[in-house]
Formats: structure tokens, sequence, C-alpha cells
């Protein structure tokens, strides 16, 4: 059975100043890097056989540098980018919530139901994901990965992987450098 290590990537200026970063590609900043170099002691001890990403910067960096300190490959995950968020991509939650009070009560509750203005919804985003995890399930049936997502892309591949419940997206969009373990759980693995 393959187990996934799920990391959150360090942190950008965008998540101090809680903007929504959506699939912007933003570098990490300096307390980021510290976060990432934290993350890299905690999983140096696992036995991660591949990294896996997205080519947004946050992310990247962040798979490279463990990548780099375990001495596997950092793969890159093209069809993994964030959710877009569209318009609100740069915003302040904050603005979102005063000036779309009932879109981000929405997305609060009911995130499926939520589409952001020339953005992508939960769903075209799932579909990614599955299409994605299936590949990378099917190379690594057994072992340890990591998979570095930003969020809300992370919570989304969670949810997808152990069937559980998808959560406040707002608050998920404030974690960064951190991990945590994710099941797999079947129909996943096809």
């Amino acid at each position: 059975m393959t187990q996934i290590v799920l990391v959150r990537p360090g942190s950008t200026d965008y998540d101090e100043q809680q903007r929504i970063q959506g699939n912007l590609d933003v570098p990490l900043n300096q307390q980021g890097n510290a976060e990432v170099a934290k993350l890299v002691k905690e999983l140096s001890h696992l036995p991660i056989a591949a990294v896996y990403a997205p080519p947004c910067e946050p992310a990247y960096q962040t798979a490279r540098s463990l990548a780099e300190a375990l001495d596997v490959k950092c793969r890159k995950l093209d069809r993994m980018t964030n959710l877009d968020h569209g318009l609100w991509q740069g915003m302040r939650i904050a603005d979102v919530r005063r000036k779309y009070p009932r879109a981000y009560r929405q997305w609060q509750d009911q995130p499926q139901s939520v589409q952001p203005p020339e953005g992508e919804n939960i769903e075209q985003a799932v579909h990614r994901i599955a299409a994605v995890m299936t590949k990378v399930l099917k190379k690594h049936k057994d072992g340890m990965i990591a998979l570095v997502l930003p969020e809300p892309m992370a919570s989304l591949v969670r949810c997808h992987l152990d069937h559980g419940e998808l959560g406040d997206l707002w608050k998920a969009a404030q974690g960064h450098g951190y991990w945590e373990f994710c099941d797999v759980r079947p129909p996943v693995i096809a």
C-alpha cells in the first residue's frame, strides 16, 4: 500500500498578508524558507521514495529542497496547479468577505457550489486531481511518497484520497509549512 506524506509549502508574502494566492507564482519569503528547513529536518528520517509538486514556485521550491535532502527525484505535476481563483487572486480574504459576503459564506459552508469570477470551481479541480492521482498511485503501488501542494489543493487531494470532509477552505488556506500522513482508501487506486 502507498503511504502519502501531504506537505504544505513554506509561506509567501501573500500568505502573511492573507491574500488569495490561487495559482499565482509567488516565491517563498524568509519565514517560508525557515519553514522549509524545519520540514526537511522533520521529514528526513522517513523512507520517502519520490517527491511530487506542481510547478508553482512555493510548492516546487519546497519540494526541491525536500528531494535534495532525501536524495530522491523531484517530479513536477503540471496538472496539480492550485485552484484558479480567477479575479479573487491577489485579493485579501477580508476584502472578499466584505465585497462578496454571500459567496464568502458559501465558500465556507459549501465550497463546491462556488466558482470565483473567471476562476475554476471545485469540481473542475477534483477532475484534475483524480486523473493525476490515478497515474501517481499506479506508479507507486507500495512505499511512501511526498506530495507538496498549496491550499486549497492540498485539502482537495486529502479529501479525494481519504473520502473525508472538505472543511473550511478559508481556514485551510492559512496553513503552510507543515505536513501530515494521508490515508489512501479504495476506490482511489484503480
